[in-house]
């Protein structure tokens, strides 16, 4: 995999982690039910993946595939009360969910909305004390 190095921009980090934390906030408030299950679980993730990219930015690398800042959160040493690297397993689910219209049911909304919960706060203060190195 090829990667791409830039400047490392504090300010567009610090951005994205307001963005994220805006869209995870807003997310978590959402009622679980059949109609907000695909939203839910999309949202989740794409707040994961922008944590993982306000990472990268903050070193002077940009994202080449939605892998990348996914494999950098998973290195960070956070304790959550969920494995970190349960995130992975909500990419494929977003995967599927996007590219072979699967449905999630109320149970797996019910995993990734815990795991978001779990985790999403603690590597959001981790990826927030880097920008501070």
């Amino acid at each position: 995999m090829k990667v791409r190095y830039r400047r490392p921009d504090r300010k567009n980090m610090i951005s994205i982690l307001k963005a994220a934390k805006m869209d995870m906030d807003f997310t978590l408030r959402m009622k679980p039910d059949r109609d907000s299950a695909n939203t839910i679980i999309r949202n989740i993730y794409e707040c994961f993946r922008k944590l993982g990219d306000a990472l990268l930015v903050s070193r002077g690398i940009e994202s080449v595939d939605h892998m990348m800042p996914i494999r950098e959160l998973m290195k960070l040493r956070v304790a959550t009360t969920r494995p970190i690297n349960l995130i992975d397993n909500l990419r494929r689910l977003r995967h599927n969910i996007n590219y072979y219209g699967y449905s999630p049911n109320i149970q797996e909304v019910e995993d990734v909305l815990s795991l978001a919960e779990s985790c999403f706060y603690p590597l959001y203060k981790a990826v927030l004390g880097e920008s501070n190195k």
